[in-house]
Parts: C-alpha cells; structure tokens; sequence
C-alpha cells in the first residue's frame, strides 16, 4: 500500500500586514514553493530608492521564508526574478551570486512588464528539504 502523503503546510511569515490571500510559501512534502516577493520598503509600502537596499531586502524575503520550514538557500532547487528593466541583470547577479556556499539553484531572469509598487525585481523560488 503507498505511503499517504504529508499533508500540505501553509506558511504565513509572522507579523506580516499584507492581508492579501496568498501564502508565502506552500509546503508539498519535502518540496517548498515560495510565492513571489518584493524588496518592499515596510516603512513606505514602495520600493526603497537604493537598489542595493531593494535586494537586501528581496534577499531578506527569501531568507525568512525559508528559515519557517527550516531550510536555507542552499536547498533552492530552481528560482525565477522578474525585472521590467534587463539592464539590471548584472546588479542582480552580483548579489545573487554572493547568497549561495556552492551549487546555485537553476535560474531564470525573465523581462516583464512593470512590477508592483514600482519595484525593480520580484522572485519566485522551489525548494527541497535535503535529507
């Protein structure tokens, strides 16, 4: 008889005010799906004015979400960042390269249309518990 699957944990982030239905994150056995995210600025609800400080805190995001199941960024298994401006690639890069001990996740950086509240990247990411 097959195993019955583990039931499927929502994670919601403590003390987030965003009231939206989403999670931050869907956990499907050892697998984590992390919803997409912003480096919002929580004091202004928009995207700060430094980029370094948007990707700190868009880093932060993935970082804090993980950490609920616990897992870290070396257990991303595959990430997607969304940019309305390509040119930013390389900004991106130098500090998503800075995030990972060895063996980066796969990656895809797809040009999009405009983000919410004006934000310069968003992200999506898989994660699998390593045994």
């Amino acid at each position: 008889m097959p195993a019955k699957p583990k039931p499927r944990r929502h994670v919601i982030l403590p003390g987030r005010k965003t009231p939206l239905p989403f999670s931050d994150a869907v956990l499907a056995g050892d697998t984590l799906y992390l919803a997409g995210r912003i480096g919002v600025d929580p004091e202004t609800g928009m995207a700060p004015a430094s980029l370094d400080e948007e990707l700190r805190r868009l880093f932060h995001g993935f970082t804090a979400v993980l950490a609920e199941e616990p897992m870290t960024m070396n257990d991303l298994v595959g990430v997607q960042v969304f940019s309305p401006d390509i040119s930013l690639w390389e900004r991106f890069n130098s500090a998503y390269v800075k995030r990972f001990a060895r063996d980066p996740p796969a990656r895809a950086f797809i040009g999009s249309g405009p983000l919410l509240r004006q934000e310069r990247f968003e992200r999506m990411g898989i994660a699998v518990r390593r045994s």
